[in-house]
């Protein structure tokens, strides 16, 4: 794949009758435009002038930092973008030092004989497959450290020229002192207590700095309010640090669907049954990305994620996992109350004090009870709708926040192979192979000119990009309601499906919401519903799913009711995606798949199948809290996480703003005294999730 790094002007006009257009994205009943429109498509990634000034500050600063390195023989040195051929690489699963990856660690060196260099000395951090057109040929791209101290014992002859290397950016960095502990969040919180003096490491009692709050024996009681990613890592250090084991729920917020849970709700949130992908745009090497890593990996994920460079996990390995979390949880005391639905908050003088639960199993109206704590992490998903309502019925102030709509695309798998890799497509094997199964990331960035309201409807810019890709992968339903169609991508482990698939979506704003009267806090949640409703009508029931060709789309019209081969398990309908959004939308769409099939040719393919409707890509609304105390700034005791409550745009910045809450309420009830941000580093929010 590659992205164009200049202003590319797309002219908006129609196009000369002689020209003979492929794909016309206007509707043929609709005037046609007298004047040309232009519309700007930037890149993703900003180079030279077009770098915003924060960005060319860092840039700066960095170069500053690599003027000078005290002492060259101690640390580690950083070795990056170490590009070794496919031929000369053992392929994807090897994750250790090769032959080939030592002859590329002896250039940056400028070590005559690779074979003398011991591998011992080296590491793998990163690595990555590179298959883009303009190389002369495909490679694994490598991150490597180098221990000085190590490589110089095992081979002395390299003193001279470690003593000759030089930092440069992006390529050799030194790295003097390793930042605090890197462990996984077990091994962090249990080292607290140990230097802290606590009396037993399973939370049987407090340290012993203690609290006013909770004298004598008596430890705080906690709810954690839902088992995603954000609520098991908050969990996860609460119970460490001594919060009472034996009252901590982790509430799983199950709705009903006509099952008692679904795609969205349950252990382990939506994630669970979405591909399990741990891509981050909060910075991979920070200490609170690789503490979330590496506590995956202490309860059952591969070490692996800690090296690929677009690591994943898979349904098939998360289901395991999260059974050995919370069998850990469960070992430090905590009640996992599976089938509890949280009804109401109990509130007394603007502060909580506990939760109104009932068990969604039950019909009955009377099964309710009243449960106090002494705080409440709320950690509800993006799809946890009546909770939003239940948080307006105690006057909370909730924000409307900017999210993305669309379609989601499947394609064979082995047409995204041909089209990414070409003749090496023989070389994936369904994901057994020595090359990665093929998946893609695009973006477009539409500006229109100002008074051009027939392309956007009041807005002047939108972008549209690929969302969760998941290669040899299926679409999913995830609809919480019978009435509403919405669907996701999952893949295995493995990814050996035939399909590829990945939502096509685009921003969308309060502007949009207004077009369709929907307004309030909860605007965004209505205009979800609105075309969820919409796709389910265009289905037909049953939870059929309404589909239609790439190239009827982009025609708009519908010329066939057979269609492709579809993933999607539930059965799918030939309908008229075209008209299921507003026109600026789907003109949006069309034009970004267009630029799309430039990008990747043959995208546009008659195997290509659009399914309605993605809606769920981020939150639709924030809940403001603190910032240093994750407090909800509308109820004391209360703490709104994770991706439900706009803070999180994935797996992993919802387990890494979990994890940082989980300490934050710690420290509130005087069971965490240290500064979390010299281990982890400063906290970073994901709110979008751009996959």
């Amino acid at each position: 794949m590659s992205i164009p790094s200049k202003l590319l002007p797309l002219p908006y006009c129609p196009p000369n009758p002689n020209t003979n257009p492929k794909f016309r994205f206007l509707n043929p009943k609709r005037p046609l435009y007298c004047q040309p429109k232009t519309l700007q498509i930037q890149c993703a990634k900003r180079t030279g002038k077009q770098r915003y000034p924060s960005e060319k500050k860092k840039l700066k600063l960095k170069h500053k930092a690599l003027t000078h390195v005290n002492d060259k023989f101690q640390g580690i040195w950083r070795l990056s973008k170490l590009g070794v051929p496919l031929h000369l690489d053992p392929g994807k699963d090897f994750l250790d030092v090769s032959e080939g990856l030592l002859q590329e660690i002896a250039k940056v060196l400028k070590f005559p004989v690779a074979s003398m260099l011991p591998p011992e000395a080296f590491l793998v951090v990163r690595k990555s497959f590179d298959a883009r057109k303009v190389l002369k040929e495909p490679k694994f791209v490598y991150t490597v450290e180098m221990d000085v101290h190590k490589l110089l014992t095992l081979e002395p002859r390299t003193w001279d020229f470690i003593s000759r290397l030089e930092p440069k950016v992006g390529l050799i960095e030194h790295i003097e002192h390793m930042r605090g502990s890197s462990g996984d969040l077990v091994s962090i919180t249990r080292d607290y207590k140990i230097n802290k003096g606590a009396e037993s490491i399973k939370g049987e009692s407090i340290s012993k700095e203690g609290s006013d709050d909770f004298p004598g024996s008596r430890r705080p009681k906690v709810a954690v309010v839902g088992s995603g990613p954000s609520g098991l890592f908050a969990c996860l250090v609460l119970a460490e640090l001594g919060v009472d084991g034996r009252d901590i729920g982790a509430l799983m917020v199950r709705r009903i669907l006509q099952l008692e849970s679904n795609f969205c709700f349950g252990e382990g949130g939506a994630g669970t049954w979405s591909d399990g992908k741990l891509v981050t745009r909060i910075g991979r090497n920070s200490g609170s990305v690789l503490a979330v890593m590496k506590t995956l990996v202490h309860f059952g994920a591969p070490e692996s994620i800690l090296v690929d460079g677009k690591p994943h996990l898979g349904t098939d390995r998360l289901i395991p996992l999260l059974r050995n979390f919370r069998q850990h949880l469960e070992s430090l005391g905590v009640t996992i109350r599976f089938g509890t639905k949280v009804d109401d908050l109990v509130v007394e003088d603007a502060n909580v004090v506990g939760v109104e639960v009932s068990d969604s199993r039950e019909k009955s109206e009377h099964n309710s009870q009243k449960l106090r704590y002494d705080a409440v992490v709320l950690a509800v998903g993006h799809s946890a709708r009546d909770a939003y309502q239940m948080l307006l019925s105690h006057n909370m102030d909730l924000v409307p926040k900017d999210f993305a709509v669309g379609l989601r695309i499947e394609h064979p798998q082995e047409l995204i192979n041909s089209i990414q890799y070409s003749s090496l497509a023989a070389e994936v094997h369904k994901g057994r192979g020595k090359v990665p199964v093929a998946d893609y990331k695009v973006v477009k960035y539409l500006q229109g000119e100002d008074g051009d309201t027939s392309f956007d409807s009041g807005a002047t810019s939108r972008s549209c990009y690929s969302f969760c890709m998941c290669p040899g992968g299926q679409v999913v339903l995830t609809s919480t309601n019978p009435s509403e169609i919405c669907i996701n991508g999952m893949s295995f482990s493995r990814r050996a499906s035939r399909w590829a698939n990945a939502a096509l979506v685009a921003t969308v704003s309060s502007k949009d919401f207004e077009a369709l009267n929907c307004d309030g806090p909860l605007a965004g949640v209505e205009f979800q519903r609105e075309f969820e409703r919409r796709a389910a009508m265009m289905g037909g029931g049953n939870f059929v799913v309404p589909v239609q060709t790439v190239t009827d789309f982009m025609e708009n019209k519908l010329s066939v009711t057979s269609v492709p081969p579809s993933s999607y398990r539930l059965g799918v309908k030939a309908a008229n995606l075209h008209e299921l959004f507003p026109l600026h939308i789907t003109k949006a769409l069309q034009h970004s798949i267009s630029m799309f099939d430039e990008e990747l040719p043959g995208f546009i393919s008659k195997d290509a199948l659009l399914h309605g409707v993605e809606t769920r890509t981020s939150s639709p609304i924030q809940i403001p809290r603190n910032s240093d105390t994750y407090e909800s700034t509308s109820l004391r005791g209360l703490y709104p996480i994770g991706e439900g409550a706009g803070y999180a745009g994935g797996i992993v910045s919802a387990a890494v703003d979990g994890m940082y809450a989980g300490f934050a309420v710690a420290k509130s009830l005087g069971l965490y005294s240290g500064d979390i941000e010299s281990i982890l580093g400063k906290a970073q929010y994901g709110g979008w999730a751009k996959y």
